[in-house]
């Protein structure tokens, strides 16, 4: 089963990104539900490669050893500040279709970065 084919929750990532910043305190932002987060933040249709997402997790109790609450954990560099920060976002199984959308985006970009260095051409998206 490829990252398409599961769904978000099942995936698991290697290692781990320690939320926040080891660096300065409070860089570490908690969110009511997953419609807050898209509606307070501009991580959403703000500039993918200033605020770019380095990482997501999605907890799920009974995944990945985790007991606790369901939530999405998104993990930003803001570039042009070197600044690492990190997002935590309740979220449930109807969230995924958007979470979803959102990270293809974010990982676009990323590829776009990474893309001199590929074996493969990126996929063009469907319109």
């Amino acid at each position: 089963m490829t990252g398409r084919d599961a769904h978000l929750w099942e995936i698991d990532h290697p290692y781990y990104c320690a939320e926040g910043n080891y660096f300065k305190a409070g860089q570490h932002e908690q969110f009511a539900s997953w419609q807050d987060f898209t509606a307070e933040t501009n991580f959403i249709d703000g500039d993918r490669d200033m605020n770019f997402l380095i990482r997501w997790d999605w907890r799920k109790p009974g995944f990945h050893d985790w007991d606790g609450d369901e939530s999405l954990l998104l993990f930003f560099v803001l570039q042009r500040k070197a600044w690492l920060l990190s997002k935590q976002i309740p979220v449930t199984e109807a969230d995924e279709p958007a979470i979803r959308a959102f990270l293809t985006e974010c990982a676009q970009a990323m590829r776009a970065t990474w893309e001199p260095l590929l074996d493969e051409p990126a996929a063009v998206p469907a319109p």
